[in-house]
């Protein structure tokens, strides 16, 4: 692809293993907040609980739904109100160790530092898209020793846009120099990275670990991040 000049990449379930990582978090808390004795003996049942209320509540903020601060709280607040604990301070403080404790974990996807730096020695320009939280995805670099291969990293918060929509895309390339027709995405989300690229007519490569079916005709496709290689 001799065209293309600069990649972004989609941080969490692309680089950064978000599953792993909040699942040692939520392992953690768990213990921490000795919610065995507060009726939740089942640790496996209270992660999956959890991430699926996560999930909902994610698809609600990128609507427009609900508030970043009301996302941070209300996704424990309700994990706890499933098993019947009515405990909002309890929620509210699980919350802000949830948040402290994450970025510090640093398990990544299988050859991600591999590809990162074979990109960079190829002399691609790096950066990152995310709708995550600033403070919290910079920290998560940092700990997983992933900041020294990006230039940018373009957020939600930065862009006063989401991905999927055309805002965030817009503002990366104004923040970049980059453009629809040199510049890549890579990323896991078919609704919010792969559809958000196509809708600005940039190239994209679909990562895809769990070989999940879809009907998207995304650029290209990889189900391990060594296949990158064989695209740059």
């Amino acid at each position: 692809m001799s065209a293309i000049k600069y990649l972004f990449f989609d941080l969490d379930h692309t680089l950064w293993d978000f599953e792993t990582n909040s699942v040692s978090t939520l392992s953690d808390l768990h213990k921490e907040s000795q919610l065995d004795e507060k009726g939740i003996p089942s640790f496996d049942d209270f992660n999956a609980v959890y991430h699926s209320i996560n999930d909902r509540l994610w698809e609600e903020f990128r609507k427009g739904l609900l508030s970043r601060e009301d996302l941070r709280w209300k996704r424990m607040w309700q994990t706890l109100l499933h098993y019947g604990i009515y405990d909002v301070p309890l929620a509210k403080e699980m919350s802000e160790k949830y948040l402290e404790i994450l970025p510090t974990k640093n398990s990544v996807f299988p050859y991600t530092v591999e590809v990162l730096q074979y990109c960079k020695d190829k002399k691609y320009e790096m950066h990152l898209i995310t709708n995550g939280f600033e403070l919290t995805q910079n920290q998560k670099l940092k700990n997983a020793n992933l900041d020294v291969f990006f230039d940018k990293m373009i957020t939600s918060e930065q862009a006063m846009s989401m991905k999927p929509h055309a805002g965030i895309f817009e503002y990366a390339f104004n923040q970049t120099g980059a453009t629809c027709h040199n510049s890549l995405m890579i990323g896991d989300a078919l609704e919010i990275d792969i559809a958000g690229a196509m809708n600005v007519g940039m190239s994209q490569i679909f990562f895809n670990p769990k070989k999940i079916p879809h009907n998207h005709q995304p650029t290209y496709e990889i189900h391990c991040l060594s296949e990158i290689k064989t695209i740059l």
